[in-house]
């Protein structure tokens, strides 16, 4: 079981791609994952038979976990459980580990003995909330998911990891034996018992949470309660955006590697970035007991995918063309609906753009993604009525858009400078292309 995050301490299998006995080779997708955090297809690293699956479909296994078995030619079928299988001679090559893409990190302390399946890496630009208890025990996030999936009263089940810790195996325990049943309210709201109360004869159909949406909810109820937000809004013309684009998309190669299309949105991510570079510091996140603040403009842009969202990053966007964003963010989009993306392309960032004009909206507000301490929320581009200079009224193209901003790091006149950074930049696009 491959570590996707460093607060991932367990996942659930929901699917296998190859059975016992199948040839696979690298990169061939053997099993699907879900954790608190994201779904994801894990690939092989290795060539040869899979000769043992010992986590089944549905079930849940710790990181490091032994899920399947892969002898090479020639190598011997490892039927024996985990458990029993012996420790290879100290002279015997030890393979390479499996290793996966993560956002660089400060480095934190590490346990001085072998490392608990069970350990928890916080940073303080990580941590996104309290640690998630039930009755003073800790609870993993998978555990805390199953629970609320199945009205499992966390208070009423014993923890086997650590320290007491809840673990899925535990909640899959209670469920099992019936223990535990009918979970009381909460400060996040009712129970479900106590909402399918409200609506006895009513037909509805129930659909059960994954990772993921128990994640965004959780995530942006603790965004909202603990982030002083404020809300700074501004009309931006767009006349000049819109003819350099349709010049630009006109003169464009159609076909080949040279190729793209540049949409409004890549302009607002462009000139974000340089909004971040003219402000800098604005161009941080909070970090708990500090302030981080970059050297480079790393934009994150909100993706709708089914039953969610995903927010993909474009690094370093202050130094990229406007044909490079385009295609970059094209690419992350497509793998982000398809639920391709390793962590390293949706952690991190230091701001983001939340973009509904293509729906119609004319303005919102959006919550703030920790540990960001602005997000862009963009509308729709409107012809309008203005006031000219001589007093008369004229028609222009104009977008309205929202920057929400974290008091802690951004004050009122700081975030009102960024805001009129990008105004300007949007208004002159020349800038953005010298």
């Amino acid at each position: 079981m491959p570590q996707l995050g460093e607060t991932v301490s367990e996942g659930k299998i929901t699917k296998w791609f190859k059975s016992a006995g199948d040839v696979v080779k690298p990169g061939d997708n053997l099993f699907e994952i879900e954790t608190d955090k994201v779904s994801m297809e894990v690939p092989s690293i290795a060539a040869g038979t899979l000769t043992e699956i010992r986590v089944q479909t549905g079930a849940v296994a710790l990181v490091g976990a032994v899920v399947a078995v892969i002898a090479g030619e020639g190598g011997a079928t490892a039927s024996a459980p985990a458990a029993a299988a012996a420790a290879p001679p100290p002279s015997a090559p030890k393979a390479p580990p499996a290793t996966f893409a993560a956002v660089p990190q400060a480095r934190v302390p590490q346990p001085s003995g072998p490392l608990d399946p069970f350990f928890e890496v916080r940073t303080p630009s990580r941590n996104f909330g309290p640690a998630m208890t039930a009755g003073g025990a800790s609870v993993t996030p998978l555990a805390r998911r199953l629970a609320g999936e199945n009205d499992i009263d966390l208070s009423r089940v014993s923890g086997s990891g650590p320290h007491g810790r809840i673990v899925a195996a535990d909640v899959e325990k209670a469920l099992s034996s019936g223990a535990g049943r009918g979970a009381p309210a909460t400060a996040a709201g009712m129970s479900a018992t106590q909402v399918k109360a409200l609506y006895q004869g009513v037909e509805f159909d129930e659909v059960p949470l994954d990772g993921m949406r128990s994640t965004i909810a959780r995530r942006l109820v603790e965004a909202k309660q603990t982030i002083p937000h404020f809300y700074l809004t501004a009309d931006v013309t767009m006349d000049a955006l819109l003819k350099i684009r349709e010049e630009a998309n006109a003169g464009a190669p159609k076909e080949g590697p040279a190729a793209y299309k540049l949409s409004v949105n890549d302009f607002v991510i462009k000139a974000l970035a340089l909004a971040l570079q003219r402000v800098p510091a604005a161009n941080a996140v909070w970090a708990g007991d500090r302030i981080l603040r970059f050297k480079h403009s790393d934009v994150g842009v909100a993706v709708a995918i089914e039953g969610g969202l995903l927010t993909p990053v474009v690094r370093n966007a202050e130094s990229k063309p406007l044909s490079a964003i385009s295609n970059e963010m094209r690419d992350l989009a497509a793998r982000a609906k398809e639920k391709k993306l390793k962590p390293a392309e949706y952690q991190g960032g230091a701001s983001a753009i939340s973009n509904l004009g293509m729906y119609g909206v004319r303005e919102f507000s959006a919550i703030i993604n920790p540990p960001h301490a602005t997000i862009l929320a963009v509308g729709a581009s409107q012809r309008r009525p203005v006031e000219a200079a001589d007093g008369s009224v004229k028609f222009v193209s104009q977008m309205t858009v929202t920057l929400s901003c974290d008091h802690r790091v951004v004050d009122g006149a700081l975030g009102a400078e960024l805001l009129a950074a990008f105004k300007a930049l949007v208004e002159s696009p020349v800038r953005m292309l010298v």
